[in-house]
Order: structure tokens, then C-alpha cells, then sequence
């Protein structure tokens, strides 16, 4: 597969699942609850609609790959390349009509990111990056991504999609780093990383991502020269506890203010 032919696919990827979504965009669609006791966890016909067009572009291009999709759980997840797909990351954003949600599309070879895509179909943006640079085309034309540098806690500008989502003793921990940050905003889901790697924010701290929420954004972070770990340092593809910033400076400071109760 050249690159100009995976460029291609992606672009097919994208555009499918976008074709899939935008319907249902702010109509009066249903929303099911897959969180039971965990709380809510929203799931649309849009979710499920783009994952299996996505699949099933996947499966006729390249029949040896795995996926792995939020709706439709795992298919070949040991092979040597795997798609990991999340059709809308930030579903409640979109069930209330606010834009900050988009298309998570990753593919990992042996189990590590090597790109990463964020297709936001409603105002027509992809982020995207290979972990050596990061490119964003939408209607204000097509730029590389740079982070920007911020040397210390009290300069940066921090996102969470939202605190409540963290157990006590994370949020905690979060409120450290919240009462020491210039600025704390919540919302963004997938949009808080790509602002990160835009050079727009300087620091997200987020608990409980799965692969398929953070996959795909550790290309496009990395790609634009941030870094994206666990809080314990440890590599991010299997979800969990993160913590994203653009300045290695102000990773280790959260990092240090995370872990120090």
C-alpha cells in the first residue's frame, strides 16, 4: 500500500462515516443508554450507522486487518494491523446539537498508533497525524499542526470533558492541577486534543478512556510535537488515566501534581 493510496483510503474513511452521521445531526433521533448502573452512556443510530460503514469499507480494502470499534467490538484484534474506530467521540455533545464531537479513526501496527484521524463532518475539519507531523484541512485551507510552548503550570491553559466523570479520588487530584493552571475549561472530548496539537490549549487531563477515545489522537498530539502518557509516564493506546500536553514541561508538572496524593 503506497501512501498515496492509504491518503486515498483515509480520505474514503472519512468521508463514508461522515456521509453516515451529518442525517442525523440535530433531528429528533433516539438515544438508547448503554451505561446501565455506570451511569449514562449515550448511543445513537448515528454511532452504530458510521462504525458498520466504516467496517465494511475496511473489510473490501484490506480483508487481512483487525478492528476494533466502540459499537461493534473486535474483529481479528491480534493482527498485525488493526483499525480502531470510534464513529462520534463526544456522543452527548452531539445529542444536545453542540458541535464538539467528530470521528476517531486509528490504525495501529502491533498494537501502537501510526495514524491518527479526527473528522469533524458538520464543519467539514480533519486533523490528522502520523506521530512525526500533524496536518489539519478544512474550509480555511490545509496547515501543518505545531503545538506551542508554555514553560509552567501557572501559564497553562488545561481541558477536561468534564470532572464528574472521574472517580473522588482523580478528580481530587485533578483540582490540584485545576487550582494551579491559568485557565480550566470543560467539554471538547476529541476537540480539546486536536486544540492541543493546533496550538490553542497547552494541557488535557482526562480518566476512564477507552482505546478507541484516545487512539487516535496520540499521532496527531505527538505528530505536532506534544506528548501523550497515562499519568503514571506509561504509553496511552490502552486508555485509562491521561494526561496530554504540548510543553514537556508543563506534562511533568501535572504529572507531579497528579500523582502526588
Amino acid at each position: 500500500m503506497t501512501a498515496i493510496d492509504f491518503a486515498a483510503f483515509i480520505d474514503r474513511l472519512a468521508t463514508v462515516s461522515g456521509d453516515a452521521i451529518l442525517p442525523f445531526f440535530r433531528t429528533a433521533l433516539s438515544v438508547d443508554d448503554k451505561g446501565g448502573s455506570g451511569g449514562f452512556d449515550p448511543v445513537t443510530a448515528a454511532d452504530r450507522a458510521a462504525e458498520l460503514a466504516m467496517r465494511a469499507l475496511i473489510r473490501d480494502t484490506f480483508p487481512g486487518h483487525g478492528i476494533v470499534g466502540e459499537e461493534f467490538g473486535s474483529d481479528r484484534p491480534d493482527a498485525e494491523y488493526v483499525w480502531v474506530l470510534d464513529p462520534i467521540d463526544g456522543t452527548k455533545s452531539f445529542i444536545a446539537g453542540m458541535p464538539a464531537w467528530g470521528t476517531l479513526i486509528a490504525l495501529t501496527r502491533g498494537g501502537r498508533p501510526v495514524f491518527g484521524l479526527m473528522h469533524q463532518p458538520f464543519f467539514a475539519e480533519r486533523f490528522s497525524g502520523d506521530g512525526k507531523a500533524a496536518r489539519y484541512r478544512g474550509p480555511r485551507g490545509d496547515r501543518a499542526m505545531m503545538v506551542r510552548p508554555c514553560p509552567s503550570l501557572d501559564r497553562a491553559v488545561m481541558f477536561t470533558t468534564n470532572p464528574r466523570l472521574m472517580n473522588e479520588a482523580d478528580r481530587a487530584a485533578f483540582g490540584r492541577v485545576e487550582e494551579k493552571v491559568k485557565l480550566s475549561r470543560y467539554g471538547g472530548d476529541c476537540y480539546a486534543y486536536c486544540m492541543l496539537a493546533s496550538g490553542h490549549i497547552d494541557l488535557v487531563v482526562e480518566t476512564e478512556l477507552k482505546p478507541y477515545d484516545i487512539s487516535a489522537l496520540v499521532p496527531i498530539v505527538t505528530g505536532a510535537g506534544g506528548i501523550v502518557t497515562t499519568w503514571e509516564g506509561e504509553s496511552p493506546e490502552k486508555g485509562g488515566r491521561i494526561v496530554a500536553a504540548g510543553d514537556r514541561r508543563v506534562h511533568a508538572a501535572a504529572r507531579e501534581m497528579l500523582l502526588a496524593g
